[in-house]
């Protein structure tokens, strides 16, 4: 493995990071100013935006004919969301979480775990599939946004008058939306290039490398809005925007991904389905313990992920 390689790796996680970053904001403050609530943005635009990452890197690698780094990295970030992210989250201050997650979103994240493993039965998620998928998506979102809008109160509605004279302007906004963009598929390219690269070059399958480096990588915006979340006491913002992503990851990604080409198992084990249905699962009656996350939990995530990326490695 030449340098040029892991410069060019290293290059594509800066791009797609910064890139993320200027497509939640300029989303965000673009939102706001055509009249859509902070709670609103929050449920949508910020969850789903820190996922974009994963989206254009398994949409060009479906493309070019590497569709186990598209399954691959989405299965993976669904495991690092919860192990690697919620564990590193908790270790800095315990995250309490709020009923709502509790009752609605982890249930959620679980069904849709399981619906995945079933459809991936025959070895592939074709067009139909992905059909479901997407639909589901789009339901989410509408349920999300008619429930909150319902949830709307003074608070909210100060939050929503302040955001409007503090967020960027109109055309500032949509410039960061374009070149955020434009960012994330400069990023993807180079990142997926190198990571088939890196995986020739060590002999490890394109499998392997979606649940680890392309995995982990992707899954930065997730880590770093939960450590900030952690810092400010915002523990509902990342287990919300953890649990949402990974909705988002199978119902958006995937789905999106299967529309365009047939996505293939091949090189996913039982024991990647068994670890992302795991964690799935665990996340519900850790969140149940007092309604809280503690250090010791997050700790035993954490550990849970370091053993299971030391099993995935040749």
């Amino acid at each position: 493995m030449t340098f040029e390689i892991l410069l060019f790796l290293i290059l594509g996680l800066v791009a797609l990071f910064i890139g993320a970053e200027g497509l939640i904001r300029g989303s965000s403050a673009l939102a706001l100013k055509i009249g859509i609530t902070p709670l609103v943005v929050g449920l949508t635009v910020v969850a789903f935006g820190t996922s974009t990452p994963e989206l254009v890197v398994s949409l060009k690698a479906a493309l070019i004919g590497n569709s186990s780094i598209s399954l691959g990295n989405v299965i993976g970030s669904n495991i690092a969301n919860i192990a690697l992210i919620l564990g590193v989250a908790a270790l800095i201050k315990p995250l309490d979480v709020h009923a709502n997650v509790i009752r609605r979103e982890i249930p959620i994240m679980i069904v849709l775990s399981i619906l995945l493993i079933i459809l991936l039965v025959d070895g592939e998620l074709s067009f139909i599939d992905g059909l479901i998928f997407v639909l589901g998506i789009i339901t989410y979102t509408v349920v999300n946004v008619l429930m909150a809008r319902k949830e709307r109160n003074a608070e909210v509605e100060k939050e929503f008058k302040e955001g409007l004279k503090t967020r960027l302007g109109v055309t500032i906004s949509i410039f960061m939306i374009v070149g955020g963009l434009g960012l994330m598929i400069l990023g993807a390219n180079l990142f997926v290039n190198s990571s088939i690269a890196i995986a020739k070059a060590f002999g490890i399958s394109d499998a392997i490398i979606g649940l680890t480096v392309v995995a982990i990588g992707t899954s930065l915006p997730e880590l770093i809005t939960a450590i900030v979340a952690s810092y400010k006491n915002e523990a509902d913002i990342a287990i919300g925007n953890v649990v949402g992503s990974n909705i988002f990851n199978i119902l958006g990604i995937l789905g999106i991904t299967a529309l365009l080409i047939p996505l293939s198992s091949a090189g996913i084990s039982y024991v990647d389905f068994g670890v992302m249905i795991f964690t799935a699962l665990i996340l519900l009656p850790l969140s149940k313990t007092g309604f809280r996350i503690s250090r010791l939990e997050g700790g035993l995530l954490l550990t849970g992920y370091i053993v299971y990326i030391y099993y995935l490695l040749p």
